[in-house]
């Protein structure tokens, strides 16, 4: 594997997210040098001195607030800015538009950010951890005139899967193998047909304990799907889940681990940004692969896919970005 040349990266947007990214990668140390921004320089200047009194416990790290000119000769750059499901009305569990209520607000605030991105450190991994991920992706790709940008997508989802997989059968969720795809959304796909335990089919392991599939199917993909709402109901911001799966992903850069994961990167065969299982390295995804899918399964990515690239075409008729493409038209945020 090619070593990443640079160990250094930023986070732009210092909320909730932000934050516990930056806690995150603090704890892990494969940074060397994580630098904050923020429209609030204070508050950036305030997260990076707290933390500064904990790095003598971490690997040896650097953490400073600064502006984009900071941010030369970054490998990874990860964007939480924009705003949140709770400020943008996206908390209703009956709203079929779920997160992609935010995206005209975000779409906005990553046509101030990406070009500085860009223009500082033109050779930077783009790593979004914004709402709606997959269409952000495809405006800050347009944005930045280049592909090395991805999102987290469905890998946080696909761990929820897995937790509740492994809380209502008794296991431990490291032990349960269970992908999400498509979009980190409504119409996210739940892949019940490869999802294992210790090699066991799932549906293998509830006949065994005489469980109902389609009722614990239901189940569990409500809990998923809604795994943000119930959080902000009780908290006023879902940040933790997120901010380690953030950490994870930088770090599997930052080191070109060529792990596999699902996370969110333009596709070509479907010509929209969905999430699929991808090999991740220095340069971000590296390759995607496209499991094995029972023809349901296989349908309702083709179907997110349809929807993605609908909504991603509304932002591409009202006014031409810098690298000639036309896009339309700050809060942290604080929700995943």
């Amino acid at each position: 594997m090619q070593e990443q040349t640079s160990m250094k990266m930023g986070i732009v947007g210092v909320g909730a997210v932000g934050a516990a990214t930056a806690m995150t990668v603090a704890l892990r140390g494969h940074a060397r040098d994580l630098v904050l921004i923020d429209k609030d320089a204070a508050r950036a200047k305030a997260v990076a001195t707290d933390m500064q009194y904990g790095v003598p416990l971490s690997p040896l790290m650097t953490v400073r607030d600064g502006g984009y000119e900071d941010l030369e000769d970054a490998g990874l750059v990860v964007i939480t800015a924009g705003i949140n499901e709770k400020a943008g009305g996206a908390t209703n569990r009956s709203d079929p538009a779920g997160r992609l209520r935010l995206l005209d607000t975000n779409v906005r605030v990553f046509e101030d950010i990406v070009p500085q991105i860009v223009r500082v450190a033109p050779k930077a991994v783009i790593l979004v951890a914004t709402n709606p991920p997959e269409p952000l992706v495809e405006v800050a790709r347009n944005l930045a005139g280049h592909d090395h940008v991805m999102s987290t997508s469905t890998s946080l989802d696909s761990l929820r899967f897995r937790v509740h997989l492994a809380q209502r059968l008794g296991v431990s969720p490291v032990y349960v193998n269970a992908h999400v795809i498509a979009e980190h959304g409504t119409f996210s796909v739940f892949l019940w047909s490869s999802a294992r335990i210790g090699g066991l089919p799932i549906k293998s392991f509830l006949d065994k304990q005489n469980i109902d599939f389609e009722t614990f199917r239901k189940a569990v993909e409500d809990d998923v799907r809604y795994a943000n709402i119930t959080i902000i109901e009780g908290t006023g911001a879902s940040q933790y889940g997120i901010g380690m799966v953030v950490g994870r992903v930088a770090e599997i850069i930052l080191r070109d681990e060529r792990a596999v994961i699902p996370v969110g990167s333009h596709n070509k065969d479907y010509g929209v940004t969905l999430s699929l299982p991808s090999v991740v390295g220095a340069a971000g995804v590296v390759d995607i692969l496209q499991p094995e899918m029972t023809e349901e399964e296989l349908a309702g990515l083709v179907r997110s896919a349809d929807r993605l690239r609908e909504v991603s075409k509304q932002y591409l008729v009202s006014r031409t970005a810098p690298h000639g493409l036309v896009l339309s038209g700050c809060e942290d945020a604080h929700a995943f």
